[in-house]
């Protein structure tokens, strides 16, 4: 709409009082479209990793407060902490001797006086570090009767004339598995630090073989999370080979799966296999694909609720956004509280005190967000949108079993956080690597980390746990 010149205006002015309402009303819709507008992009820039969810790396100019409130605990290592401090130890694998030869000040040479003890400093080092070649000689002998000749079998584990060995081999899984370096800076470590030069496709083969080892172990994991009593769900995009797939993760305190699809909702879940055969508790955001699950419970991720209502109040000034913070947060203390006093469930009073509470606000969420009369104007056909905040507040209202599940189960947590913070890792991978190069070593990778995850949070040695893939017998995770 461009603006009216002076000729323009005296023009309508001149042809009447209807010409002039009919041009004011246009004007008057214009400004209105346009101060919308402005509100929508003011409330995309205002949000941030606090009080969306968006990834604290996008988090540009204004680094937000963190919702965690303070703790009373000191900076630094807490009381009974063991620490990480070197300490002396009584077998060094090497001693140097720094010997007394000089004169002393009375001129007695004290080079042959006998030691009458010594101060001790130890220094911890690594030893310049060499590949090592192994070579296996089978023999081969003739019997001087019949004329047969008889070969010596090699390992089984030796099936080339020249390979590497299965220490090389963990290690680089290690590397682009656990600390998740890219293909070339890890072929450059092997070169720097080892001496052993190593191309990319062979470090991505040696993955293609630990997956394929890993297929009975991260089945088994997959077949504890069906039985868990609770389980958290997360997805997000990811690219592989250019398009955009989405990664699946499913987690619990001890148990870690993943898994990549072309799809977000229910045919991925359905491919996947986890939520349907389970008869727990799936805490998730809202997404709509999780409530076609009907035979399992199901939890909302509160952290997902503080964010929006912080937004909420911080953009629309609404206060019973902030009440229904403090009344969350409130519920999560007394049930950490009470679970902490070894109880089952907070009481029936401070349930009913609380499911009150909740209600109070969210009949002050209706009426501060009530729906627009569909039939009150404008030229847009179907409903009209009802804000995020009105969207909330029905979320509230109809799912209220499911936000306050940790409050009536404490296996129940919170917020979803569990999750989000296993499928961080992969995302940090793709920003460190860029695309996977193909959807197979997508899967490969997913499997590998679901590996480590699991023995990672049941407190094995990533390292020793990965050995045992290439030894025939991999390490298969049992939780409790």
């Amino acid at each position: 709409m461009k603006a009216l010149t002076p000729e323009e205006a005296l023009e309508i002015y001149h042809a009447g009082p209807e010409a002039v309402v009919k041009a004011l009303c246009e004007l008057s819709a214009a400004v209105e479209r346009l101060e919308r507008r402005v509100k929508e992009l003011e409330n995309q820039l205002a949000q941030n990793s606090r009080n969306s969810n968006k990834p604290p790396s996008s988090d540009v100019f204004n680094r937000p407060k963190s919702l965690r409130p303070k703790s009373k605990r000191k900076p630094g290592g807490q009381k009974g902490h063991p620490g990480q401090t070197l300490q002396i130890v009584e077998n060094p694998d090497h001693i140097t001797w720094h010997k007394v030869d000089k004169k002393c000040s009375c001129g007695h040479v004290l080079k042959d006086q006998t030691v009458q003890t010594y101060r001790r400093r130890q220094v911890f080092d690594i030893p310049p570090i060499k590949v090592q070649v192994t070579e296996h000689r089978a023999e081969v002998k003739t019997c001087p009767q019949c004329g047969l000749t008889h070969k010596a079998p090699f390992p089984e584990e030796v099936a080339a004339p020249v390979q590497y060995g299965s220490n090389l081999k963990a290690i680089a899984v290690y590397l682009r598995g656990y600390q998740l370096l890219p293909s070339q800076r890890t072929a450059e470590l092997f070169e720097d630090l080892f001496s052993c030069p190593i191309s990319e496709g062979v470090l991505d083969s040696i993955l293609k073989e630990s997956s394929a080892h890993l297929e009975e172990p991260v089945e088994r994991i997959k077949e504890q999370l069906k039985v868990s009593s609770s389980v958290n769900f997360d997805e997000t995009s990811i690219s592989s080979n250019g398009d955009t797939h989405w990664l699946h993760t499913a987690s619990t305190k001890e148990l870690t799966y993943y898994s990549i699809h072309q799809r977000r909702g229910q045919e991925a879940m359905n491919d996947i296999g986890i939520l349907p055969e389970f008869q727990g508790t799936a805490i998730h955001d809202n997404l709509s694909a999780y409530f076609t699950y009907k035979q399992c419970r199901h939890g909302l991720c509160n952290a997902h609720h503080l964010r929006e209502l912080v937004f909420i109040k911080e953009n629309y000034d609404q206060s019973w956004a902030g009440e229904m913070i403090k009344c969350l947060l409130k519920m999560k203390h007394k049930s950490e509280k009470a679970r902490e006093a070894n109880q089952r469930q907070l009481s029936q009073r401070q349930i009913k005190y609380f499911e009150r509470r909740y209600q109070s606000i969210v009949e002050k969420g209706y009426k501060a967000n009530p729906l627009r009369d569909p039939l009150g104007g404008g030229n847009k056909r179907g409903r009209p949108k009802k804000g995020k905040a009105r969207c909330l507040v029905e979320r509230f209202d109809i799912h209220r079993q499911k936000v306050l599940a940790f409050m009536y189960d404490f296996n129940v947590p919170f917020d979803n956080n569990l999750a989000e913070r296993d499928i961080r890792m992969a995302k940090l991978k793709q920003k460190i690597s860029g695309t996977f190069r193909s959807e197979e070593m997508a899967h490969d990778f997913c499997r590998i980390r679901s590996f480590i995850s699991t023995v990672r949070k049941q407190s094995r040695k990533v390292i020793e746990a990965i050995g045992t893939i290439f030894s025939g017998s991999p390490l298969i995770p049992v939780h409790g």
